[in-house]
């Protein structure tokens, strides 16, 4: 009598276990954890060493790192021609710069230009990609131009408002001395400006210069009358000026151009990314003077940290994930 033969189980087993392996090895090769990630930069972010420079330094590096990018940090990297070389030698790749440096960087032209904020936007980022392959992004709408502030109460004592009431006090014979940067004094754009067109002059013994560009340092020189400053350069987003008891005087002849902040980029860069634009113009675009004076003043006058100013407002307005 013939015996039936019992299905083989060990085969079977074998062929369930190596077919759950090729399932295992088949859905390993699909997992997302295998795809190859692309790491976006790094990307060299930088700035000047002033307070608004820090705090648009600080929001661009925090900005860019949310959306994935590598971002070596560069911010207060230095004053304007040392930051403007960097990124024309490629040293670095991005910086919140003011559209009125294009009657600096680009002399040439009609003055009147800039003094209208579209208009020297649209020049510097003509000139610029053409003569150097930088690409300014949208700017912020607030005039961050040089200005000249005096103590109230020397204000308030010699009728002081305009520059053109300080020409008249120097020139009879008032004692000012000046608290700015060297960079201020040197520029022909800046106080060379001022004394060629209200007919008054600092020279060296009243002046105390700095070598950096701070206005928080040389607007605290005038409030404490750092060897016998009265007067200090400012600019027109300062945050700190009426905390410290000091009055902007009014550049009623119009001497100084529209100085709006932009972030700008070498234009590999932005063909390579993109999608920078698009990350920072909403950003830009809410930055007012009123917000900047605001956003300035708690680093200025609550001594607060720049990353950390600029974190809160980011995260406050649904920038940051």
């Amino acid at each position: 009598m013939l015996k039936m033969r019992k299905p083989h189980r060990q085969n079977g087993n074998i062929r369930l276990v190596l077919g759950a392996a090729v399932l295992l090895l088949l859905a390993l090769a699909c997992s997302p954890a295998e795809v190859e990630v692309v790491e976006k930069g790094p990307v060299v972010v930088a700035s000047k060493i002033d307070t608004e420079g820090a705090l648009l330094g600080s929001m661009i590096v925090q900005i860019l790192q949310n959306d994935g990018f590598a971002v070596t940090d560069r911010t207060q990297f230095g004053p304007t021609d040392v930051i403007r070389r960097a990124i024309i030698n490629d040293e670095i790749d991005l910086y919140p710069e003011y559209t009125g440096n294009g009657a600096f960087f680009f002399g040439d032209g009609p003055r009147d230009v800039w003094n209208d904020a579209t208009a020297g936007y649209e020049a510097v980022r003509e000139l610029d990609r053409e003569a150097n392959d930088i690409v300014w992004l949208q700017p912020a709408p607030a005039n961050n131009t040089w200005a000249i502030a005096v103590r109230e109460d020397l204000a308030e004592a010699e009728g002081l408002s305009t520059l053109e009431d300080l020409a008249r006090y120097m020139n009879d014979g008032g004692q000012v001395r000046l608290a700015g940067s060297e960079e201020f004094a040197a520029r022909d754009d800046a106080l060379p400006a001022f004394e060629a067109a209200y007919g008054f002059e600092f020279t060296s013994d009243r002046l105390l210069l700095l070598s950096g560009g701070d206005t928080a340092v040389t607007a605290q020189a005038a409030a404490r009358q750092t060897d016998g400053v009265n007067l200090a350069m400012a600019y027109g987003t300062d945050g700190q000026l009426s905390a410290l008891g000091l009055r902007v005087l009014d550049d009623t002849l119009g001497v100084q151009p529209v100085y709006e902040p932009a972030p700008i980029i070498r234009a590999a860069v932005l063909e390579e990314y993109s999608e920078i634009e698009g990350l920072l113009a909403p950003v830009f675009e809410g930055l007012t003077l009123e917000v900047l004076q605001g956003l300035n003043a708690a680093i200025q006058v609550e001594g607060r940290d720049a990353s950390e100013v600029a974190r809160e407002y980011l995260n406050e307005h649904g920038f940051l994930n």
